[in-house]
């Protein structure tokens, strides 16, 4: 009977609603620079990470793997099952090291400290002709007020046999850590020299540190020096033997305990196939865990995650794929990877609010009341935020936030607005938000110090709106007739009754609750599009520009002579620098922002906010033909000065030309839209069998200099593309209906078989996709908006 409890506790409830309902949510695998890290949502507090090395020779222990690295070589790495609720499974191949590794996590409600995990770190050779030898090293310290302690008596020659800590925090109460290991693994006990080292030999070694406050983030580093203090001077002793000792006899802990360590680290050696469970256990849970509760607590979450899969992102019957299952098993996958990106950030970032580029001083919207300038530190902040990439952006974004909250919400409404909501919380008083959210030392170790300061004036894609825009759509599709399954609301699990009480499912939601929840976020948000429209506004008569509206034109503060960072599109063609010029996509960026805002305001009954919105709106959407369109070249574009101080439109065929119709601000019978589809779909400029590229293939700039924005396929522009296509213009009646369906059916498989192809022949998904070959370019895994590929096959836009 406790089994089945115990495992009712691990599955979803049959509902989602928008009840503060998140104590499964305080840990979490929310370190995801790390190949394997934990910890809770809590500024200062207990934090763990996984270090592994080869010991079939001396020089692997240099290459140890702990931080998501590109440099380390994996073959892959990637969640085949994650649910941030629950847990997930891991698989991590190093061929180099010959071992595939697999970390399994299962969060296990209970009590009044957030509940208790179980990890479970297990080890298989890739190839058995060849020696598969393995150091494992679990570590976890303790930030803030509380304490560690060690309750297995300590031994100068290791220990056998299981570990056992315990610890005490403000927030986690008391709990204990105890690390057990599974009966069949064995170690390198014979060898040259081992009659030496025998008493050490198949043993637990470990070592106790104590850190500076704020230092627990560079625990390998402490780690690894230990092992390397203790190896030189016994290494010494055998440089001229004819044989060295195994290396796995001499690479070890030094089994020193300081008083009051904050950081332990247990390390086993193995060879062959290997495993160890970590249990972590709240004392107010009062439960006790062994490797059964993982054994069966893991086959549970993988039956909940496939059933919820099903449910949620369906592949539909009608799309054609040779391998079904190979195919789902990549959109599971990659899915599962965005939800294992989402980390927890706390700590400082760097400020700079006098700075501005030559041609943005003229700007009148300076924060006078600041008197900091120059770059400094501001307070500390709390970020729960998805990452594009554990290996090379392990960081909040905001221009890609959004796009991951489509994904994140479509699975759990509810951590969407968890995320969606510590994002607002980051909006000052003057409305900003900093593009990067780059928050304290351990994520500045990983940015180029180029990036790291952020600037008051500087914005982005306003993405989070998208979010917004899901869960009014969630709640009114839920209300318009749907089931919960067909809003991707509901876990599959339909014989399940809740636990506790009689919630209403969604499909009655209380709009009073709803409104409640994001009525908290939208004096923030408005802010924030207030702060846009000031900051970012455009010139329109100061050049004699003629447009039906005199205010709504928009540039980007912040670019410099090759890049307009903040547009996200970095080093996309524009013309020269100056005050004078507009942005295409900063406009339709605001008249999406504007019509979101109408929709916020309506839905929580603020009548007449939703009335000005909708003025701006129009006003913006007429400026946009009558400021943008080049009559001449067939399309929108950019409107820069030139030499003779004119007004002239600047235009590079490309994903800038297309923001009207991504953003669906065009109607379905616009003379443009025609146009713009055989734009799309020439291949002599944007069409390719992989996707859309950035740049027309012939725009003199396409594939030069950094090759960034100038052809390589972007994911998250396609989904866009696509979404304008099946929501809008191939559904809605007028004269390029058919070709828009044409062209949508087209470029979904295509964008899904590319990045499917390259996912099996590399083990990963990448930033972008080249733009001749299709084959993945820079960063990897890039599991933030690449993964929309998993909504794009469930055309979820």
């Amino acid at each position: 009977m406790r089994i089945l409890w115990f495992l009712l506790t691990l599955l979803p409830l049959v509902y989602s609603s928008f009840v503060n309902n998140t104590n499964n949510l305080l840990w979490g695998a929310y370190r995801p620079n790390l190949y394997f890290g934990l910890r809770p949502r809590l500024p200062q507090s207990l934090m763990t990470g996984l270090v592994w090395f080869g010991t079939q020779d001396y020089q692997s222990i240099a290459k140890a793997r702990h931080a998501c690295d590109q440099g380390d070589d994996l073959d892959s790495y990637t969640w085949t099952h994650f649910d941030p609720r629950q847990g997930g499974v891991q698989v991590l191949q190093d061929s180099q090291n010959n071992v595939e590794i697999t970390t399994e996590i299962l969060k296990v409600p209970g009590g009044s400290h957030g509940g208790s995990w179980v990890a479970r770190i297990k080890g298989t050779p890739i190839n058995l002709a060849y020696p598969s030898r393995i150091s494992t090293i679990f570590y976890f310290g303790l930030e803030g007020l509380g304490g560690l302690d060690m309750v297995t008596d300590e031994s100068e020659n290791g220990i056998d046999g299981p570990v056992e800590f315990s610890g005490t925090t403000p927030d986690l109460g008391d709990f204990t850590i105890r690390i057990v290991d599974a009966p069949y693994n064995e170690a390198v006990t014979t060898g040259p020299h081992s009659e030496a080292f025998e008493e050490r030999l198949g043993k637990t070694h470990l070592v106790g540190l104590r850190l500076p406050p704020g230092q627990l983030w560079t625990a390998k580093e402490h780690i690894m020096q230990s092992i390397v203090d203790r190896a030189n001077p016994i290494a010494e002793k055998y440089r001229a033997a004819e044989q060295a000792p195994d290396p796995s006899f001499i690479l070890q802990l030094p089994d020193d305990i300081l008083t009051t360590s904050n950081l332990f680290a247990v390390q086993k050696s193995f060879e062959g196939e290997f495993q160890f469970d970590v249990f972590f256990e709240s004392a107010s849970a009062n439960q006790t865990f062994d490797a059964s509760t993982i054994d069966q607590g893991i086959a549970a979450i993988v039956a909940s995650f496939d059933s919820h899969f099903e449910e949620t992102f369906p592949i539909p019957s009608s799309y054609a794929a040779n391998d079904v299952t190979s195919l789902k098993s990549f959109s599971k996958a990659i899915t599962s990877n965005l939800f294992g990106g989402i980390g927890y950030f706390y700590g400082t970032s760097i400020v700079d609010d006098g700075f501005a580029y030559e041609w943005d001083q003229d700007d009148e919207f300076d924060n006078e009341d600041n008197e900091q300038k120059g770059p400094h530190l501001t307070e500390p902040c709390a970020l729960l935020t998805a990452t594009p990439s554990r290996s090379f952006f392990p960081r909040g974004f905001y221009w890609d936030e959004g796009f991951h909250l489509l994904h994140i919400g479509a699975w759990d409404p509810e951590l969407s607005l968890e995320i969606l909501k510590d994002w607002i919380k980051l909006i000052d008083d003057n409305g900003w938000v900093a593009r990067e959210q780059i928050l304290g030392e351990e994520a500045r170790s990983r940015v180029p110090p180029q990036f790291l300061t952020q600037v008051p004036t500087f914005a982005n894609p306003p993405t989070l709106t998208m979010a917004v825009t899901a869960i009014i759509k969630q709640f009114n599709a839920a209300h318009d007739g749907p089931s919960a399954a067909d809003l991707g609301m509901d876990y599959g699990m339909s014989g399940q009754m809740p636990l506790a009480g009689n919630p209403e499912p969604s499909a009655a939601l209380d709009r009073a609750a709803v409104q409640s929840v994001l009525r908290d976020m939208y004096k923030p948000l408005k802010r924030h599009y207030e702060w846009f429209r000031l900051t970012q506004r455009g010139q329109i008569k100061q050049y004699g520009r003629r447009a039906r509206s005199r205010s709504e034109a928009y540039r980007w503060r912040g670019r410099s002579e090759a890049h307009v960072l903040t547009s996200g599109m970095d080093d996309y063609p524009r013309g020269p620098p100056h005050a004078g010029e507009l942005h295409l996509d900063l406009i339709s960026w605001m008249a999406f922002f504007t019509r979101t805002m109408k929709d916020f305001a309506q839905f929580i009954d603020e009548e007449e906010d939703a009335a000005s919105f909708a003025e701006i709106e129009w006003a913006i959407i007429n400026n946009i033909d009558d400021l943008h369109w080049d009559e001449e070249s067939k399309m929108y574009c950019d409107v820069g000065i030139d030499s003779d101080d004119e007004s002239t439109h600047i235009c590079h065929a490309g994903y800038v030309s297309l923001f009207p119709f991504i953003l669906s601000l065009l109607p379905p019978d616009s003379p443009h839209l025609g146009l713009i589809l055989d734009m799309l779909r020439d291949p002599e400029q944007l069409w390719s069998e992989y996707g859309i590229r950035s740049l027309s293939k012939n725009h003199p700039e396409f594939g030069q200099g950094e090759n960034y924005w100038k052809g390589p396929i972007w994911v998250q522009i396609n989904y866009m593309v696509l979404g304008a296509l099946h929501n809008t213009y191939a559904r809605e009646e007028g004269p390029f209906q058919d070709r828009a369906r044409e062209i949508y059916e087209e470029l979904r498989r295509n964008v899904v078989n590319n990045v499917f192809k390259e996912y099996q022949r590399t083990g990963y998904v990448w930033e972008q996709y080249d733009a001749l070959s299709g084959e993945g370019r820079r960063s990897h895994p890039f599991t933030g908006w690449t993964s929309l590929v998993t909504l794009i096959l469930a055309e979820k836009y």
